[in-house]
């Protein structure tokens, strides 16, 4: 990793791997002018198959490492596995504003009419307390039909590697919500989802409404960048974005295109 440190109006946008492309590219269409650090913890990919108290422990020792080198003007935890677990330990380890993403289960409830909500996320997700709680807060009197997938995960990844998406298979894992005609609203709980939205929605079909958190992050990214102060001028020039590996990926050279068009031109492999 490079020792160089970046501006104060850094955006640090961190996940497991490449899912939180979707956060960049909502980011990035709200606050085109700011610099994007992108840190992809693949030494642990997937978090969605780790323990929690392999997850906790990991966000000790990265997070204040991170923060330190970037010193970013906020912090983005682009992953909902990683949110829902690790998002108060690592507001109390930095000093840096810290935002989670977790599944919209409040703005889903609050727009759909048949009161039946598809949620689409990992299997880590689905079954942590906190999302548990989150639907019984805002979503109670609903009902829920939950698909932990990581057959999702998996098409998402193919589909920024280059490779054709299958669309049997994706089709076969929304089978409980294609199933169900009363389910009039469905979550993608997953970062990775919104990078593969049309191919579920085509699954779906177009009377089915399709949420994500994207821009309700990044909405909340430019208020504390306001509210900061950091918030850099929109004629200033585009910025150059970084995209970090945690470990060694033989798989760069075909991601490389889909950073490239995000304007990731430098790609570094960290020792983190």
């Amino acid at each position: 990793m490079t020792n160089s440190t970046r501006a104060p109006s850094n955006i640090l946008i961190f996940d497991s791997g490449i899912g939180g492309l979707s956060i960049a590219d909502e980011v990035t269409q709200a606050l085109p002018q700011h610099p994007i650090v992108y840190i992809a913890d693949n030494r642990l990919y997937p978090y969605g198959r780790q323990s929690d108290d392999a997850l906790l422990a990991r966000a000790k020792t990265l997070f204040p490492a991170l923060e330190r080198h970037y010193q970013p003007a906020v912090i983005i935890i682009a992953c909902n596995s990683a949110s829902t677990l690790i998002l108060d330990e690592v507001r109390a380890i930095t000093r840096s504003p810290v935002i989670g993403v977790v599944p919209a289960i409040k703005p889903a409830a609050d727009i759909t009419q048949t009161g039946q909500i598809g949620l689409l996320a990992t299997k880590g997700t689905i079954s942590r307390k906190y999302t548990l709680d989150l639907i019984s807060e805002f979503a109670s009197l609903h009902e829920i039909t939950k698909i932990g997938s990581d057959v999702l995960v998996s098409q998402a990844e193919r589909k920024l590697h280059g490779y054709a998406i299958e669309e049997m298979l994706i089709e076969q894992e929304l089978a409980p919500i294609i199933g169900n005609t009363a389910i009039d609203t469905v979550i993608l709980g997953c970062t990775h989802f919104p990078l593969i939205k049309q191919e579920i929605q085509n699954a779906l079909g177009n009377k089915i409404h399709l949420i994500d958190s994207g821009e309700a992050i990044a909405r909340r990214a430019a208020h504390i960048l306001s509210t900061s102060n950091q918030q850099l001028p929109l004629n200033s020039p585009l910025p150059a974005h970084t995209f970090i590996f945690t470990a060694e990926n033989n798989q760069v050279t075909k991601l490389a295109p889909a950073l490239h068009t995000r304007g990731f031109f430098t790609i570094e492999i960290g020792n983190h």
